[in-house]
């Protein structure tokens, strides 16, 4: 697969529930900017659209979502203020209308789920995986901060769980992610799509706008909607981090495979 194919696919069926695929394979369909600008646009798409009655969320490939491209990361580290700020806002922006989307939203979690690929799981009214589905909140151990996906986190697993998973940057199973509240069920791959297509046909017999009011009620009325500029200080935090010293000799060693400067092994 080259960089020349589309990043995000998207495909709409006969009953109206749209499947939005990221799709760069070759790199565990991590994001870039072109993968961002790809997913923003299909949820301004499909969101005034009477005729969708909700969207799936899947990663073409081995794996679901493995975070941010680094190399791409690291581009970016050398952009000025500007471009830097507006990268970070788009990763930001990205996971504030999944999370405010109003209608159903679903993931399907197979393989790598790192970073950014955690806020999905987060952000969606559905999250399913399969056993072999490993997950982590690794963007510390690049030394940047996972700052556009913070609140997504907290609100779906608690400041407790948050705080252990988004310092360490440990990773952890299915059956982890299961009982932290990170996804809601773990489905073997073989059925997978009966299960999915279940929980699907269920939603269907639920009114429209009924759901549309209650998802907005349940967000705005908790707290869980991102204003302009709450939004724009959680890009202002992701960038600077990313482009302070720290950050760039992070992204330098986990391009490198080598261990980062501050690590200190061994126990005792």
């Amino acid at each position: 697969m080259t960089e020349t194919e589309t990043p995000v696919l998207l495909a709409i069926d006969a009953r109206g529930i749209a499947t939005a695929t990221l799709n760069r394979p070759h790199k565990g369909n991590a994001y870039n900017a072109a993968m961002l600008e790809g997913l923003i646009a299909g949820l301004d798409q499909l969101r005034p659209d009477t005729a969708i009655r909700g969207l799936v969320i899947r990663g073409a490939g081995a794996h679901f979502q493995a975070g941010a491209d680094v190399d791409w990361l690291a581009e970016v580290a050398a952009y000025p203020p500007e471009p830097a700020f507006a990268a970070s806002l788009a990763t930001t922006e990205a996971m504030r209308k999944l999370n405010e989307f109003p209608k159903p939203t679903f993931a399907v979690i197979q393989g790598a789920c790192f970073g950014g690929g955690v806020g999905i799981a987060c952000c969606v009214d559905v999250t399913l995986a399969t056993p072999a589905a490993q997950f982590g909140i690794t963007e510390v151990r690049v030394g940047v901060a996972p700052t556009p996906i913070s609140t997504h986190m907290v609100h779906a697993l608690g400041l407790r769980q948050t705080r252990r998973y988004a310092i360490t940057g440990e990773r952890f199973d299915a059956a982890e992610a299961l009982r932290i509240g990170l996804v809601h069920e773990v489905v073997a791959p073989d059925a997978m799509e009966a299960r999915l297509a279940h929980i699907i046909d269920q939603m269907m017999l639920s009114a429209p706008t009924a759901i549309a009011v209650t998802k907005t009620s349940f967000l705005e009325a908790n707290g869980l909607t991102l204003s302009p500029r709450q939004a724009a200080q959680l890009a202002q935090e992701g960038w600077m981090q990313r482009a302070a010293p720290e950050g760039r000799a992070g992204l330098a060693a986990f391009q490198a495979k080598r261990r980062p400067g501050w690590y200190r092994g061994g126990a005792g």
